[in-house]
């Protein structure tokens, strides 16, 4: 979300709506990754799991989509998985409709198919490839997504890198500067973005960063930054990364942010994450993204943030029912 975003997300909160729209695509995923949110036992809640719920296929899933869309009006909405290519198929058909509606579309993928090339005539669309590191670490996680598999999927395509960083990558030294000038160097890549590892309360994991892990790894990248102009984290960002929300309530992002997983019926709460997120550690680009704009003093008065909050109250009183998602709340599609 940018500047020129705020008045309109300011007018879907102001009637009770969430500007931002996340969409689990599908259930299915031929990856299993280590540290993967969405497969957890508690993403859903309620001893509900994502390999459990319905999901769509053809016509219906487009339908489906559409139908969310209209229902709640965001002005950008995330695309994930799942992995979304595996409904390559019905985005061939879903992202030109929705690039007609002019609204900004993130599709997070990992690249484990060729990406159509006509997606890359979509001007609101944006790929977005997660990639684990540098090429021995990233293959031994994400195979069959390998790092050769997914240079011959993104060719002649410009899509955005993105990275989280995991206590394993932190453990030799200098790899966050290799991988930078590694995708730096790919014309395929027209931005690198990190993200931290997010862990979920109770997490004993060999991917969950300690206090001292997220000092060195926030110093690290604020000085490859400087080295790579590909690399898209400014201060404010930064500063995000660096004191993340203490809950929900605080986090701009899980309140501003609707979303659906693969029945477009079953909310995900408390945000993208699901389950039970420490707050405290979070590293996840977008929440600290949107807390960097909400530092952003509107005429150098009133901060951003505190507009959304007063926003919000008026919304909830204007709707009847509350911004922030109830854990137990589903959305009814008709």
């Amino acid at each position: 979300m940018r500047i020129r975003d705020i008045f309109p997300a300011w007018g879907r909160i102001l009637t009770g709506r969430q500007p931002l729209l996340s969409i689990e695509i599908t259930k299915e995923c031929p990856l299993r990754c280590p540290g993967c949110y969405a497969y957890s036992a508690d993403h859903l809640g309620e001893g509900v799991s994502l390999i459990q719920l319905n999901d769509y296929r053809g016509s219906e899933l487009t339908r489906r989509a559409l139908e969310a869309v209209r229902r709640f009006r965001p002005i950008h909405i995330s695309i994930v998985g799942g992995e979304p290519l595996v409904r390559f198929r019905e985005l061939d058909e879903l992202l030109p409709k929705l690039d007609e509606m002019r609204i900004e579309t993130q599709l997070v993928t990992s690249a484990v198919r060729p990406i159509p090339e006509s997606w890359s005539r979509l001007e609101n669309l944006h790929v977005t490839v997660s990639v684990d590191g540098l090429p021995a670490d990233h293959d031994r996680r994400r195979a069959p997504a390998t790092y050769d598999r997914i240079l011959k999927n993104i060719a002649g395509h410009r899509v955005i890198v993105h990275c989280t960083v995991t206590r394993q990558m932190l453990s030799r030294k200098g790899s966050l500067e290799e991988f930078s000038r590694l995708w730096s160097e790919r014309p395929e890549a027209r931005k690198i973005w990190f993200s931290l590892y997010t862990p979920q309360e109770g997490e004993e994991s060999p991917e969950r960063l300690t206090a001292a892990d997220r000092a060195e790894a926030i110093i690290e990248l604020a000085r490859v930054r400087r080295l790579f102009p590909k690399i898209h984290l400014p201060d404010a960002v930064l500063r995000g990364l660096a004191a993340p929300p203490n809950s929900p309530e605080e986090c701009i992002f899980a309140r501003v942010t609707k979303c659906l997983s693969s029945d477009f019926e079953t909310g995900i709460s408390p945000c993208q994450f699901g389950g039970k997120p420490v707050c405290s550690e979070c590293g996840c680009l977008a929440s600290a993204g949107l807390a960097s704009l909400g530092t952003y003093k509107l005429a150098g008065l009133v901060s951003v943030a505190d507009i959304l909050a007063a926003s919000a109250a008026v919304g909830q009183a204007w709707s009847g029912f509350p911004l922030r998602r109830d854990r137990s709340a589903t959305v009814a599609v008709r």
